[in-house]
């Protein structure tokens, strides 16, 4: 998020009475008209109105324009790649004289421009260089060595050959660290600080390395800071912290100890884009310098769209501007870059190829040797696809900090906006991770360890504000904290509250010292402990080296841990214990739990049926019977279909069915197979009117006739999760029918689209797994006598 910019009040105002409720969004009355006019009957195909109702409808997007500054790449005003050295110095560079360079360009061609490399590096080809990038026998360093003797111009034009799963190849090879990692944005809508406390815990429990905060009220800032602060102390230490706000109290808020790092210092593509933020680029650099002499780790901010945003585009695209961007900020000396769009991601999802140029700038980012926190904040889509699919190439890539604010907390709860992801979608990244075996920085956590880290939290909060005199905090208002998802469930400190706490954090000069001696006094020695070593680190300044995050008390940065990727076998690969860590998902099953959960259900079931071998089944000689064949399972191991239908009541709607139509039903237990078309086929051919039902205790069904192929039946129950008791009851009429010889109306379970594999397909495999190992080869099917006990 850039330096002051906070949601609009106006945001929150809308006239809801106005709109009309649309698809998890708004449409105004005119829209809804529109569609109204457009109902079945109309000239227009019914699939069109089927699009409208979903997520994506709500997206809007803009005609490619380059003239107007909307082109991802190739803008109407783009230079082509140039530059001429004269004694050292860039005489022209981009078609621009030096005697006309504004300041962005004095600046880059001052303190970007290598002299030594440039005329080779802007020699080659870019073609060539940009396959140079997606060769793994072409170092990391020897591009890099290139990359500085490049200007905007010439590394936008390399870039702008690289399709997206070329630039995905790219920046896995080319970002700084090996290991990844990801930054997480802990916020709330009333700036309640023992909210925040608890949710920073909470965040570093999951794996965050950077957390960061902003306020709805920027009064609150020092609030704000302090709380989160003390969370993220707890549990682990070295997670770092920064407070966006305005840039000068923010760094007095860093001064007091309160935050580690710092990425809201903001640089534009255009020289009006600077000057209405009165700043310059050489402003921008001091401010980057008073941040490292303090041993705060700082990054600046850029992304593409910013200046199409404030209207100072000039006609150039958004890799152009970005790229300028970038170059700026290798000149001005700091160690990384938060872009990726950030702010304007979503403008520039809206541009044909927006998204791949949102790629291509953390590619540049990355190119130059800067720590990439590569965006994935700004939330660029309604639609759940297009989500997915942005972070994919970050995910399996590997990134510094995949994204530069994943939301931990419900969207609703994101003072920055709602992020890419947000807490709502925390287990779908989770499962991203295990899906496709990519570290995304985060861990799975159990939820007893969530509420001990989220308590500890708030006690250790509560006995800061207790020993400085700040607040008192009761043990009604942390039950609320703890328990809660957002803060709309919470009974804590109101945004009013929160800002009475700031100001006295702030005019008297309480700093992260005060902190840890009332941690020490009030016996939270771990958490005094953790927040005394960033304090040290901070001193030593060893996270302050390229890409540096903290793990397990040790800093790994681009200097310890490069990423010296070279194919296969090399870079960054999952290690035996993470792949442990990312398989560590919730709800996954296994034979002992599938076991379990079912013996759970063997009570009730033994007062509703009772089963009594009789021996081997003999063939049948009635013309009028219904053979049922049961699983090897069915009712030993298992005792519920997957729709969660008792196996009691599934056998007695079948018998009830085929007794309507006329028929007997027999029961025969088949030992030799599991297998829903051998159970159907083997029970017709024991069957006097050889047609049989076979039946899984899952509860998938067929209607088989002896004389035909073993997968050419009747019917089939395939869907047994949404297959009801009068399925089975019409299933076992209709086997009656074809015992009489008659031509029954299958009976159809219909279906919405539902994912039934996702859902069921790994109890399904298990339980038949357990099936399976029950029956064997030779075993002659039995005769079973059921009793329904419940009659």
């Amino acid at each position: 998020m850039r330096e002051g910019h906070f949601p609009s009040p106006a945001i929150a105002s809308i006239d809801k009475s106005a709109t009309t409720t649309y698809c998890h969004g708004l449409r105004s009355s005119d829209e809804a008209d529109m569609s109204d006019a457009q109902q079945p009957g109309g000239n227009r195909w019914r699939r069109f109105s089927e699009w409208d109702e979903r997520p994506l409808r709500l997206d809007k997007f803009a005609v490619e324009d380059p003239a107007n500054g909307f082109a991802a790449s190739g803008g109407a005003s783009d230079p082509a790649p140039s530059l001429a050295i004269e004694a050292g110095r860039a005489a022209s560079m981009d078609g621009v004289d030096a005697a006309d360079f504004d300041m962005i360009d004095f600046f880059i061609a001052r303190y970007h421009i290598d002299p030594e490399i440039a005329e080779q590096a802007m020699a080659l080809p870019s073609l060539d260089v940009a396959r140079m990038l997606v060769d793994m026998n072409v170092p990391r360093a020897d591009l890099v060595r290139l990359a500085r003797g490049m200007t905007p111009a010439k590394l936008a034009d390399v870039v702008a050959h690289l399709n997206a799963m070329e630039i995905a190849f790219a920046y896995s090879k080319m970002r700084a660290r090996r290991t990844p990692g990801n930054q997480g944005h802990v916020t709330n809508a009333k700036d309640d600080p023992l909210q925040l406390a608890a949710d920073a815990a909470t965040a570093v429990a999951f794996g965050f390395d950077e957390i960061e905060t902003t306020m709805r009220v920027s009064r609150n800032s020092w609030s704000n800071a302090l709380a989160c602060c003390v969370g993220a102390a707890v549990g682990r230490p070295g997670t770092l912290f920064q407070c966006s706000s305005e840039e000068a109290e923010e760094l007095e808020i860093g001064m007091a100890g309160f935050t580690s790092y710092a990425e809201t210092v903001s640089v534009y593509g255009t020289d009006k884009a600077f000057v209405d933020g009165d700043d310059t680029p050489w402003s921008k650099a001091w401010l980057a310098s008073a941040y490292a002499s303090r041993g705060i780790k700082m990054r600046c901010t850029s992304g593409a769209a910013a200046e199409l945003l404030m209207g100072y585009h000039e006609a150039k695209s958004l890799l152009y501007l970005e790229s300028r961007c970038l170059c700026l900020q290798r000149a001005m000396g700091v160690q990384g870059t938060q872009n990726g769009g950030i702010d304007g991601a979503p403008l520039a999802s809206t541009v044909p190829g927006g998204v791949r140029e949102l790629m291509a700038e953390n590619l540049v980012a990355v190119w130059l040797d800067l720590e990439c926190a590569s965006g994935n904040d700004a939330r660029m889509s309604e639609s759940q696809v297009r989500i997915g699919a942005k972070i994919l190439p970050f995910l399996i890539a590997g990134s510094d900090l995949i994204c530069s604010g994943f939301g931990t907390i419900p969207a609703y709860d994101n003072s920055f906006n709602p992020s890419l992801f947000n807490a709502e979608e925390m287990e779908e990244f989770l499962v991203l991770q295990r899906d496709f075996e990519a570290d995304g920085g985060l861990t799975s956590v159990s939820e007893d360890r969530t509420l001990d880290v989220r308590r500890r939290a708030v006690d250790v909060l509560a006995a800061v504000y207790d020993e400085l005199g700040l607040a008192n905090i009761d043990e009604a208002m942390k039950q609320s904290v703890v328990l809660a998802s957002g803060s709309d469930e919470t009974e804590s400190f109101t945004p009013r509250e929160a800002a009475q706490i700031s100001d006295r954090i702030r005019e008297r000069g309480i700093t992260v010292i005060d902190v840890i001696r009332a941690l020490k006094t009030r016996g939270f020695e771990e958490e005094a402990k953790n927040l005394l070593f960033l304090v040290k680190l901070r001193v030593s300044g060893d996270y302050l080296q390229t890409s540096a995050i903290v793990r397990e008390g040790r800093v790994i940065s681009a200097i310890n841990d490069p990423n010296e990727y070279l194919g296969p076998g090399s870079g960054y690969r999952v290690s035996d214990a993470r792949r442990r860590e990312l398989n560590n998902i919730r709800d996954v099953l296994d034979r002992e739990e599938v076991l379990r959960s079912e013996a759970v259900f063997k009570p009730a079931e033994e007062k509703r049926i009772a089963y009594r071998g009789m021996g081997p089944a003999p063939r049948g000689s009635d013309t009028r019977e219904v053979i049922i064949g049961l699983s090897p399972g069915f009712g030993t191991e298992i005792y519920r279909t997957l729709a969660g239908h008792s196996l009691a009541h599934v056998l007695s709607a079948l018998r009830e069915g085929i007794e309507a139509g006329g028929c007997s039903a027999r029961f025969v237990r088949m030992r030799h197979t599991a297998d829903t078309s051998f159970l159907g086929l083997s029970a017709a051919k024991l069957s006097g009117s050889g047609v049989g039902i076979g039946l899984q205790a899952k509860g998938t069904a067929v209607i088989h006739q002896s004389e035909r192929l073993p997968h050419n039946n009747l019917e089939l129950f395939s869907n047994a999760p949404i297959t009801g008791l009068d399925h089975y009851r019409g299933l076992g009429a209709n086997a009656a029918a074809y015992a009489k010889g008659e031509m029954p109306m299958p009976v159809v379970v219909p279906t919405r689209g539902e994912a039934m594999g996702a859902r069921f397909h790994a109890r399904v495999a298990l339980i038949f797994a357990i099936e399976t190992a029950i029956a064997e080869d030779g075993l002659e099917p039995e005769a079973v006598d059921v009793t329904f006990l419940e009659e």
